[in-house]
């Protein structure tokens, strides 16, 4: 009696993991297969039309403070080749007013390229900041009506992507809805329409 009900504890055992299973294979088939997607968020960023169009604003707002640091260049290198050419011609005082110049020249420099650069990219990071609010709800969007599950970054070191086929890259789907719920306002749009002539 008990060698029967020890025969049948087992069998009992070894059926029910089979069973869960198979059970749990029927569900799976119910529901949907898992998406995954990926997205380069810096190339969407700044393939936006918004995007190209800030990056260019940028690049102009950021010119007179470059122009200035190229100036500040060519003087720095115009006094250390008027230090190496009259290395032999020029006075000890000249050479010593020279250096001072020079090291006076690269000291703004330095600083003048450290603080036009911060600016840069402080500027550059609140064009991103903003431009990626609005694409993260058109992402949001997106992702729910094609019913992906998950969507990685593949820009971002946080979710390294070591492969990804071209098939689950949804980069150029999210610009084009972007540019769709966010079109650039043209100066001719932007400018008040002039008035009509009094007859």
């Amino acid at each position: 009696m008990k060698i029967r009900f020890t025969a049948l504890a087992v069998a009992a055992l070894l059926v029910m993991p089979a069973a869960w299973a198979q059970s749990k294979a029927e569900g799976a088939a119910d529901a949907p297969p898992m998406k995954i997607g990926v997205v380069n968020m810096q190339v969407a960023i700044g393939s936006t039309a918004e995007g190209k169009q800030a990056a260019a604003e940028l690049q102009s707002q950021f010119a007179p403070r470059q122009n200035e640091l190229d100036t500040l260049r060519k003087q720095i290198e115009d006094v250390q080749n008027r230090l190496r050419t009259g290395e032999t011609t020029l006075s000890d005082e000249e050479k010593a007013r020279l250096a001072r110049q020079g090291d006076q020249l690269s000291r703004t420099y330095q600083r003048k390229q450290q603080e036009s650069q911060d600016d840069f990219n402080d500027a550059q990071q609140e064009i991103v900041n903003g431009i990626g609010r609005k694409m993260m709800d058109i992402l949001d969007q997106y992702s729910k009506e094609k019913g992906y599950a998950v969507v990685l970054d593949s820009s971002s070191p946080q979710t390294p992507v070591m492969y990804a086929s071209n098939a689950v890259d949804i980069t150029q789907d999210v610009i084009h809805l972007y540019d769709q719920d966010h079109p650039l306002k043209t100066a001719a749009a932007a400018a008040p329409k002039p008035a009509a002539p009094k007859p």
